[in-house]
């Protein structure tokens, strides 16, 4: 029977292409999202891969979404903790409901997502826990204090979560995307992007949301059984971790 992947934040950008990319590689795939309906929905259909709304920030929220994710297509083996927001400001103007909201998501969201389907991994002694984080967890970035501490947590949870799933047959590894081609990015503006941002990347050019889903889909595969507690830096050359 196919193993069942969970994919928070998986209707759109990246969790969007890492959906697709797990169902065509065999996976029952599942694909949560926070709050666009007509987004979902269009995803739905398009995929056949049905959606659940719920708030990674909440505890409760995950935990009953994921416990109908698992009557409705069987336990979780392969955790995606993608679903990420950011409320970007200089330090000295950020509110603490930036804060919050940020870390509530980007951080909080993957203990909230993982903790209910981690003693049943344990248990079946099989699991693939897949975290996104990025660059800016890495570099840190100017006026994204909140954002990159949670995604700089990301990598912590990361490297501690490994070494007690080591034992139990489960790997947990990271992402940490640089400026790939979603609609957000697409959307700054072409100047910026050609004077500030494009000459960043030896590459020079924009990931493509594919490009990561494959290292999702390698990550979650049996063949990526030796590797935990990594992360895969896929940002161009734009930094060495």
């Amino acid at each position: 029977m196919a193993r069942v992947a969970l994919v928070t934040g998986g209707t759109r950008g990246i969790g969007h292409a890492i959906s697709i990319a797990l169902k065509n590689a065999g996976y029952r795939v599942a694909a949560s999202y926070a709050g666009n309906d007509a987004a979902a929905q269009a995803f739905q259909v398009e995929t056949g891969i049905p959606v659940y709304k719920f708030d990674v920030s909440s505890y409760e929220a995950a935990e009953k979404a994921i416990k109908q994710v698992e009557k409705d297509l069987g336990p979780i083996d392969v955790l995606v903790n993608n679903a990420g927001i950011t409320k970007d400001g200089m330090f000295h103007k950020m509110t603490k409901e930036q804060w919050d909201a940020v870390i509530g998501t980007n951080l909080n969201g993957l203990f909230n997502c993982t903790r209910p389907v981690w003693e049943g991994m344990r248990a079946r002694k099989f699991g693939r826990v897949i975290n996104i984080s990025s660059i800016n967890g890495q570099k840190g970035q100017m006026g994204q204090v909140n954002y990159s501490a949670s995604k700089a947590g990301d990598i912590g949870f990361t490297k501690a979560l490994a070494q007690e799933g080591a034992r139990a047959g489960i790997t947990v590894n990271a992402i940490c995307p640089g400026y790939i081609g979603t609609e957000m990015v697409k959307a700054i503006d072409p100047a910026v992007l050609e004077k500030s941002i494009l000459p960043q990347i030896p590459v020079g050019r924009l990931g493509e949301p594919s490009e990561i889903a494959r290292c999702v889909v390698f990550l979650a595969s049996d063949d990526a059984g030796f590797i935990t507690g990594s992360t895969i830096t896929a940002n161009g050359g734009q930094y060495f971790a």
